[in-house]
This record gives structure tokens, C-alpha cells and sequence, in this order.
């Protein structure tokens, strides 16, 4: 009996944890970029009573093998999974918003360190820097010089920096053109137009590249709060290049990925484990009730 108390004390714990992962999903159903995680329960170590045998080996056997009898001490977590999955987009008309169609997250400095995010609602700070503006993280991307500007990217002799530009910048190519507007396209090139003040004469010469870091096992980034993921032993080596490229998602310009929950999946993982949490307690009160009887053989 005291076996089956520890059970289900072991249970209580499982899903008390199953229901705080599921509050933290559905806190989560409107943050951008958000993945939900999953709770999966594995059984602890059993008693063992008696050992399996052997069969008798004789032609005819006399006897048979037999099982082994265990009994089971509970559960234990198994592994709490982040999931991974498209979330649908939402269009917000702003040229900086971009979503990841695909696999493959950001890259960003944030005070120095090395971060990646699936939410891609960025902005410019005063120093025309592309930042996420809920962190002032900086976002990376591939800078191009006047040599390349007008040239096909490539990863090689392109620096990856912070992305900073800002209207009234003048041309890589042409000093005297003034930057006027700029866009994004799905493969994260910046393209700026530029325009001479004295001439009226426009063109168009490439700013920088927003790249997309892919990793062989996304499931093992470690998640670090204000949306951002580091690089952990279990998620493999960044490869970061063009969107597009080498199984990396697309971008889409003006939009944002939104959070992957679904709430009719979090509401039926809540009932199972309220069922679940109340169904333990229940061995644990009839348990007391077989002590209690044990108890009341001694005063009778």
C-alpha cells in the first residue's frame, strides 16, 4: 500500500507539471513566433518479485517458462518537446515584418551574444539600426559594399553584420543619390532606391541580405525568454545562408508568424490531465482508507 501512495504522489507531480506546461501554451496563443511544447511521462523503475525462467529444454519439455513478476513505482517525465510547427501568418502591411515560411529562425546580437527567433516583427532604432524593438536585439544580415552592391549575392565575400540604414543615406554605388525607400523580397535582400536630388535620377542598388539560420535539430535550441533560442549540444551547428536555400524557409515581407497553439488541442490536453490529477488522488485517499483499516485491527 505505502507502494501505491509513492504512485500516485509521482502521478500528482507528472501532471501538475503536464497542466503548468499547458497554462504556458495557452499564456502563449497570441506571442508571435511561439512554439508550443509537449509533456510525454515514461515509467520508473519496477520491484521485481520474482525473475523470469526458462523453459525446460528437454524433448518433451516438462514445464514451461515463466514471467517475471514486477511492480510498478510510478511515472517519471520523460521529456518536455518543443514542437516545432508552422504557425499561420498574419498580414500587417509593414515593410519590416517578416515571416519564416518554412524551417529556419533570425539571427540577432543581443549585448553581444548570439540569438535566433522565429518572430520577426523588427523596427529601426534612432541610429537606423533593424532591431527587435521589444529588446533592441540587433538583427544580422549580409552587408554589402560598393563593390557588390549591384552584384549577385554570395555568401563568401559578403560581411554579416548588423543591418543599419535609414532614409537620406546616399548611394554605395552613386554618392550623390540619396536613399528615398527601400523593400524587402522573399529571399531577404534589401533593396534601396535611391534618387539624385539634382537630377531627379533614380536607381536601385542592393543594401544588405537577411539571412536564415537553420539547425539540424530545432527541437534542442533552448528557449531564453523575450522570444529568442540559443544554440545548445543537442541542436547542432547553425547554418545560416540565403533564405530559400539549402531546405531554408522563404521569407514573406509584411507579415508575421503567429503562435502554433491550438486551443482546441490545449483544452483537451486539459481535461486528460485534470482527469489524470484527480484519478492519482483517488488511489492515494483509497489507499489511506486500506492504512486506516489496518490501524483500526489494532484497537479492536
Amino acid at each position: 500500500m505505502m507502494r501505491s501512495l509513492y504512485s500516485a504522489i509521482s502521478g500528482l507531480k507528472n501532471h501538475q507539471i503536464k497542466m503548468d506546461v499547458i497554462g504556458n501554451n495557452i499564456a502563449n496563443v497570441n506571442t508571435t513566433g511561439f512554439k508550443r511544447s509537449r509533456v510525454s511521462f515514461g515509467t520508473m523503475l519496477s520491484q521485481t518479485v520474482k525473475g523470469a525462467s526458462t523453459p525446460d529444454t528437454a524433448t518433451p519439455a516438462t514445464y514451461g517458462g515463466t514471467n517475471p513478476t514486477q511492480i510498478g513505482l510510478g511515472a517519471t517525465l520523460g521529456s518536455i518537446d518543443q514542437i516545432m510547427s508552422q504557425g499561420s501568418a498574419q498580414s500587417t502591411g509593414k515593410n519590416t515584418d517578416l515571416m519564416i515560411q518554412g524551417s529556419g529562425f533570425f539571427l540577432l546580437k543581443n549585448s553581444g551574444n548570439t540569438v535566433y527567433t522565429r518572430a520577426g516583427g523588427f523596427g529601426f532604432d534612432s541610429d537606423g539600426n533593424m532591431v527587435d524593438p521589444a529588446t533592441g536585439a540587433l538583427v544580422q544580415g549580409y552587408i554589402y559594399d560598393a563593390s557588390q552592391a549591384d552584384a549577385t549575392w554570395s555568401p563568401g565575400p559578403v560581411t554579416l553584420g548588423n543591418i543599419k540604414f535609414k532614409l537620406g543615406d546616399p548611394s554605395l554605388v552613386t554618392p550623390t543619390s540619396l536613399l528615398t525607400s527601400y523593400s524587402i523580397d522573399q529571399n531577404g535582400i534589401i533593396t534601396g532606391v535611391y534618387t539624385d536630388p539634382s537630377t531627379g535620377a533614380s536607381s536601385t542598388n542592393k543594401i544588405a541580405q537577411i539571412p536564415v539560420a537553420n539547425f539540424a535539430n530545432d527541437s534542442g535550441l533552448q528557449n531564453i525568454g523575450s522570444n529568442f533560442y540559443t544554440q545548445t549540444n543537442n541542436s547542432g551547428t547553425a547554418s545560416i545562408g540565403a533564405a530559400g536555400t539549402d531546405g531554408r524557409g522563404t521569407l514573406i515581407p509584411g507579415a508575421l508568424e503567429m503562435s502554433n497553439v491550438d486551443l482546441s488541442q490545449e483544452f483537451t490536453d486539459m481535461i486528460v490531465t485534470q482527469r489524470g490529477f484527480q484519478a492519482n488522488s483517488r488511489v492515494i485517499t483509497v489507499s489511506d482508507t486500506l492504512l486506516q483499516e489496518l490501524i483500526d485491527l489494532k484497537r479492536q
